[in-house]
């Protein structure tokens, strides 16, 4: 790669520059604080800035949202402390989804076979009762299927089919979640 002719110019980044930088000093202040602030003015703030949230959504202390307005959350929703969502592009959280501590979703990455480095980005989908253990990685254009587990440290780069428990690096299936 050369990234010398890397260029971010044709990536879309939803918003202005003005409400980017305001959704910085907020997210500073509200989100990566140690303090536990309640999780409906953080729900406030994200409603504010764009994001699509449900009811009854707990957002712990030290959570990195990247970009609000990509963001859609539904009902009953636990997002655990440090959990990180890079969403350069849109991440979707279906109801009764758990993402426990110091989980990353990421949406963002690179075409790593061309020269330049481009983006090659993709959204993430969690479907309804899924569950993101604690430090799982979810990449770009992965989708957890309804009832399925990314157990603690696994690393999911491919989709997981519903009622499925996947582990390990790259994460495979290892059982079922409900007999």
């Amino acid at each position: 790669m050369d990234l010398s002719q890397f260029s971010s110019k044709n990536f879309n980044r939803g918003a202005s520059r003005i409400q980017e930088m305001l959704w910085v000093l907020a997210r500073t202040l509200f989100f990566l604080t140690p303090l536990p602030l309640p999780s409906l003015l953080k729900v406030f703030l994200l409603r504010l800035f764009g994001a699509k949230i449900g009811q009854h959504v707990i957002i712990r202390s030290r959570v990195m949202i990247w970009m609000p307005w990509r963001l859609k959350i539904q009902d009953h929703v636990w997002i655990g402390e440090e959990a990180f969502l890079l969403n350069l592009a849109p991440i979707v959280i279906e109801s009764h989804c758990c993402i426990s501590q110091r989980a990353f979703l990421c949406t963002g990455s690179h075409d790593h076979q061309k020269i330049d480095f481009p983006f090659k980005n993709g959204p993430i989908t969690l479907r309804q009762g899924s569950w993101i253990a604690a430090q799982a990685f979810v990449g770009a254009g992965v989708e957890i299927g309804k009832n399925s587990i990314v157990s603690a440290g696994s690393i999911a780069l491919h989709s997981v089919p519903e009622n499925t428990i996947v582990r390990g690096n790259p994460a495979t299936p290892c059982g079922n979640r409900y007999p």
